[in-house]
């Protein structure tokens, strides 16, 4: 009788823990790969954490405005350095298929840049607001 009692014990147990734990689906899960976004729906401000879900997409250039001794500081891994003060001169390294996101320190200067490309013609612009130090705040990766 105890051995009957316990077997049906250690059984239900069992099914709470399965269930606690997916299940069988737990073991083969696989995970989607996660949804692009479409980018060019996005507003002229965008946040970091719609950079970080973005930046790495094939339709998205990230560009960091800040003067080559701060980019040597830290930067977001992946991004195009042109800096502000030579910017104009740089303009023929924007891609023109696809989606430019603008990066500084701050946001400041790089909300400058993304009005002055807005001013000019470009539509597919968009400032990263805060910077790479609300970047580096979130706890997102920064290249020393």
């Amino acid at each position: 009788m105890i051995v009957k009692r316990t077997f049906w014990f250690v059984l239900l147990l069992l099914s709470f823990v399965l269930v606690a734990c997916g299940g069988s689906e737990a073991e083969t899960a696989v995970s989607e790969p996660a949804e692009a976004i479409d980018v060019s729906a996005l507003p002229d401000q965008i946040s970091i954490e719609t950079v970080h879900q973005v930046k790495d997409q094939d339709d998205v250039f990230v560009i960091d405005v800040r003067e080559q001794d701060e980019y040597d500081q830290w930067h977001i891994p992946g991004v195009t350095l042109i800096p502000m003060s030579t910017f104009q001169d740089n303009m023929d390294q924007l891609p023109t298929d696809k989606e430019i996101i603008v990066t500084c320190n701050s946001g400041n200067r790089s909300g400058q840049v993304t009005d002055f490309l807005l001013q000019n013609g470009y539509t597919n612009v968009h400032n990263m607001e805060g910077g790479i130090v609300a970047w580096d705040k979130a706890g997102f990766e920064v290249n020393q």
